[in-house]
């Protein structure tokens, strides 16, 4: 368990990612012995004398240009978006940032499922294995082309994430190294733009965040500098605020810390409604704008968006799947039994809830344990014991021992033996 913790630390600090880490039982090969401290400064560095000729992170014409193509990526507009990056892509067939943009859209196909589908594995390796060769090519040329490390840092982050998901331990390890190497080197570049500050301030903040709540991972943070938390949420904040390619993916960021690591989602909820509002066909967006909806008791805004899911869902839109549906069914199934007291409705929603997680996989935690739950106890108001009995059994069977759910679910079951 340790050593699994010890390699998540790893990612968790690499630009562009922190997506939280699914419960899983494999263990990762431990760390390797070339793994060096990564130097990283708390404070944005000062620009010297930077030639930034050629960089297209920095072009304001094309970031013009691309304003439509990332909302449209954000808003699961997929083919709109990738239309404009093959565009810039026939025009500066050498640079990494059309490749690393193509890739980040296949991302976003992979990510409302949970990362669970592999559909596009292949496509998305392919896409950030170019935009790394790259970027490479135009570090070699000149190491001082910090464009080309914030390109290796996200590319080689972005690999390492989906790799260490495939439990590839072995590539994982390898391209989180490099990813940190780059952005060590891009540091110089932070006060040029928010762009550049991204990968700083995810690991401001996760460096202090997962010892905090790790003890067992302190040892660890000899391959690592000091964070400062503050200063993390800080430059997020700023990212989210002025940057232009990286400040969707910043707010989002942002939303999660603030709602999960930081516990506090009423300041989340005004970063969830805004991205559910700007991007309306994001499912991923939409969900967790419900749940924190959800969260806050605003059960009308959480019913209206849960509906809206499902609807979209039926029509088949891209990224609305089983993980979508699965929160949309939970939230309705909730608001049936407590707010309408539309018993057959609640049971309706809170089976399709159980379909959704089963055709997903998300069985061992969640929304899954308390559907079931939930069902259980209607059944035993109900008075139907062998129904109640059988949702008993699969709360007991996923539930930690720990918890209320289990307790309530083992003292029923001992009393209403066959």
């Amino acid at each position: 368990m340790v050593k699994r913790l010890q390699f998540v630390l790893l990612l968790l600090l690499l630009p562009f990612v922190g997506w939280a880490q699914q419960p899983d039982t494999t263990r990762p090969a431990p760390l390797p012995d070339s793994v060096r401290q990564v130097q990283l400064d708390n404070v944005d560095v000062a620009p010297g004398a930077i030639d930034t000729k050629g960089w297209l992170l920095m072009d304001k014409d094309i970031q013009t240009e691309l304003e439509g193509a990332v909302f449209n990526l954000y808003n699961f507009k997929y083919d709109k978006a990738e239309r404009q990056f093959r565009s810039l892509r026939r025009r500066y067939p050498n640079h990494p940032m059309p490749y690393f943009l193509m890739g980040l859209s296949t991302w976003w196909k992979i990510m409302p499922s949970g990362i669970q589908t592999t559909q596009y594995d292949k496509l998305f390796f392919a896409y950030m294995d170019t935009a790394i060769t790259k970027g490479e090519e135009l570090y070699k040329a000149d190491n001082k082309n910090y464009e080309a490390c914030f390109f290796l840092a996200a590319g080689y982050g972005f690999d390492a994430r989906l790799h260490a998901e495939r439990h590839d331990w072995r590539k994982a390890t390898v391209g989180a190294k490099r990813s940190l190497d780059y952005l060590d080197k891009s540091k110089e570049a932070n006060g040029l733009s928010p762009e550049f500050l991204f990968g700083q301030a995810l690991f401001n903040y996760y460096a202090v965040w997962i010892p905090d709540n790790y003890p067992l991972l302190k040892p660890v943070l000899l391959f690592f500098p000091k964070g400062n938390k503050q200063l993390g949420l800080q430059q997020l904040r700023n990212v989210a605020d002025n940057g232009f390619y990286v400040g969707p993916e910043a707010r989002v960021f942002l939303m999660r810390i603030l709602m999960n690591e930081e516990d506090k989602p009423e300041q989340a909820m005004p970063i969830a409604r805004y991205l559910a509002t700007t991007y309306p066909d994001n499912g991923y967006l939409q969900r967790i704008y419900a749940n924190a909806c959800f969260r806050q008791g605003e059960f009308r805004e959480c019913e209206r968006v849960s509906r809206d899911i499902l609807e979209k869902l039926n029509q088949g839109l891209p990224g609305y799947e089983a993980n979508s549906g699965r929160y949309a069914t939970y939230f309705l199934g909730y608001l049936m039994q407590n707010k309408y007291k539309d018993f057959t409705k609640a049971k309706e929603y809170y089976q399709r809830c159980i379909v959704f997680a089963e055709t997903n996989g998300e069985t061992k935690y969640g929304f899954y344990v308390f559907a079931n739950l939930a069902l259980a106890r209607l059944a035993d108001r109900g008075k139907d014991v062998a129904a109640a009995r059988r949702y008993y059994s699969v709360v007991l069977d996923k539930s930690d021992h720990d918890s209320e759910q289990y307790k309530e679910a083992k003292a029923y079951l001992k009393t209403k033996r066959k």
